[in-house]
């Protein structure tokens, strides 16, 4: 026993400094729970104790209780102390539950498994997971067998904590020392593995399940099949789904609503239905997340009539619409400009009991400001608020980008200021929205004091705000600054992509800088960052602006090849070379060579 013990105390990643303490070490290191006097009990109450009795409505209820209980004479049964334990864990009061054990220990009550298991699972909820591995220290040590729950506990914390490899070795430990996993310890591995991204390794433990005395239930399989659905291997989702019929295990929704998600991302309307059609003949009826899945995949393919035929028919069916379909249903109607449509959506919900929530507001505030309905836009926002409903960033943004958009900037930053005011912490979204339209309409100097606030903030910047603003610097001739914050990305972490290239390349073909140009477009494949059609019509169109019409040719040829076509204004560019009596005659023949 003593060996079990010295292998089984710890991970291998855990200091020895928390997983080799013992109990008696661990519990004194814990702080006491403070018992007001007036809720201490003394022997004079009624000794006799009805453990069926323990339902608590409160923390102090159980308190009470437990003070109660520890000065009867004689003491009440540990298993009337484990349901007091478990109630108070059910509660999320986990260090109550510690505090709770060190009283119990120095009372001289003596614990069981089940008892220890409710403290490694209260340690484990306040990431105590050295003390956790102590206590099943203690297990061992007071000649107890720990059960499949210790292991669970400790398993699940363990991926938790990402750390999957002790995960795995504690499993392969357990095995080796002879205790019976049983299968909510494989689900709870193979669900740390699929949440990890390791699939293969889920199904070869499954295989693995399979060969021993263990069967895998629902449960098991529907976590694999969700991993591979969200995967997009759906083939072998379909396989696993298939081999749960054929070995009678009883399919759930949660199994069926996992295929249906990955139908519908892969657009197989006939599948969809096929499937709900299914789950009803073996009386498995859709939920409402179910529908949510399907309307809002036909609200993203613009099949907008399909997803509201689909809500009437779920409301035919006895299932009750929630906020989540409501508002899907009018992103739908808003992603196609039908405002009045998502209006009716609205107000049917609203008369149906379902209240509006933020997201509700965000939402069609969002599809005003598509459509320049500014008005109506403000006048959402300013109900919303009225209606105790707090705006979120994403209310904030899209606002900000309706009022950009509507050319009314300084109402934009007037709102911004009014979010951060708010406590709303701006996102990537609201911080390019304004910095875009601050570069486009020729405002670099608030635009430059906006990057500096972001970046000071050490908000993570992708390369996509830094294209804006080197953009922003190239319209406004602020070649040279340009430059020094492209070649300064690197040192930001970042690297310039496809479109970087392209914004510098444009500024200086439009300078008449093509040397540079040409030296930029040739550093792209040297960088892993191949060309595009974009990039190959920007330079063309650079040199034929430039009279190089023999370079451009050379770069138009080279185009080709790639598999790439010259754009409506290059095109045009060229056209008009062929019509200018000037060009050299071999000039005109390589024209009209390509052009054909």
């Amino acid at each position: 026993m003593m060996m079990k013990m010295k292998m089984l105390t710890g991970p291998s990643s855990s200091s020895s400094s928390s997983s080799s303490a013992g109990y008696s070490k661990l519990m004194p290191s814990l702080p006491p729970l403070f018992f007001s006097s007036s809720s201490s009990s003394s022997s004079s109450h009624n000794n006799s104790f009805h453990s069926k009795s323990q339902n608590f409505n409160t923390l102090d209820e159980a308190l009470s209780c437990f003070n109660r209980m520890l000065h009867m004479h004689p003491t009440p049964s540990i298993f009337d102390f484990n349901k007091l334990l478990t109630s108070i864990s059910k509660m999320k009061h986990h260090s109550t539950v510690v505090s709770l054990s060190h009283q119990m220990y120095s009372f001289g009550i003596p614990p069981t498994v089940c008892t220890l298991n409710i403290l490694v699972n209260s340690l484990c909820h306040l990431h105590r997971l050295g003390f956790a591995f102590s206590v099943l220290a203690k297990i061992l040590k007071l000649g107890h067998q720990p059960d499949a729950a210790t292991f669970n506990t400790l398993i699940r914390r363990l991926f938790d904590e990402g750390k999957i490899g002790d995960a795995l070795h504690l499993f392969d430990k357990m095995i080796g020392e002879g205790f019976q996993p049983n299968v909510v310890t494989y689900g709870t591995l193979m669900n740390g593995l699929c949440k990890v991204g390791n699939t293969s390794a889920a199904i070869k433990l499954l295989r693995s399940m399979e060969q021993g005395n263990c069967q895998p239930n629902v449960v098991v399989y529907t976590s694999i099949i969700d991993s591979l659905c969200k995967d997009k291997q759906l083939t072998e989702a379909l396989n696993l789904f298939s081999e749960m019929i054929a070995k009678g295990i009883s399919l759930d929704i949660f199994t069926y609503t996992s295929i249906i998600h990955a139908l519908c991302s892969l657009c197989e309307w006939k599948h969809v239905k096929t499937l709900m059609n299914e789950m009803v003949d073996r009386n498995i009826m859709p939920n409402v997340v179910t529908f949510n899945i399907v309307v809002d995949a036909f609200c993203k393919e613009g099949k907008i009539t399909e997803a509201h035929d689909l809500v009437n028919t779920m409301i035919q069916r006895g299932v009750e619409p929630n906020v989540v379909t409501y508002n899907t249903l009018m992103d739908g109607y808003c992603l196609q400009c039908q405002m009045d449509e998502a209006v009716k959506v609205f107000d049917t919900m609203v008369r149906n009991g379902c209240v509006p929530n933020v997201i509700c507001y965000t939402t069609l505030i969002n599809g005003y400001c598509k459509i320049q309905r500014i008005d109506m836009a403000m006048y959402l926002f300013e109900e919303m608020c009225r209606q105790g409903l707090i705006p979120d960033t994403v209310t904030y943004s899209a606002l900000i980008y309706g009022l950009c958009h509507a050319g009314r900037l300084q109402d934009a930053m007037t709102r911004f200021r009014e979010m951060v005011a708010c406590g709303k912490i701006p996102n990537l979204v609201t911080y390019s929205i304004l910095l875009d339209y601050l570069c486009k309409n020729c405002h670099l100097v608030e635009a430059m004091a906006l990057l500096n606030a972001i970046e000071a903030s050490n908000m993570d910047l992708d390369i996509q705000i830094y294209n804006t603003i080197i953009d922003g610097m190239c319209r406004m001739g602020e070649l040279e600054a340009a430059k020094d914050l492209f070649y300064n990305l690197s040192s930001k972490g970042l690297h310039p992509d496809t479109w970087t290239y392209n914004i510098l390349i444009h500024g200086l073909c439009k300078r008449g800088l093509l040397d540079e140009a040409n030296k930029l477009f040739i550093e792209m494949d040297e960088n892993d960052c191949s060309p595009n059609d974009y990039i190959y019509n920007t330079i063309i169109r650079g040199f034929l602006q430039n009279k190089e019409t023999l370079r451009a040719i050379q770069l138009l040829k080279e185009m080709l090849a790639r598999g790439f076509s010259a754009d409506v204004s290059t095109t045009t560019l060229f056209v008009e070379m062929l019509s200018d009596g000037r060009l050299d005659q071999s000039v005109k023949q390589a024209l009209h060579k390509f052009l054909k």
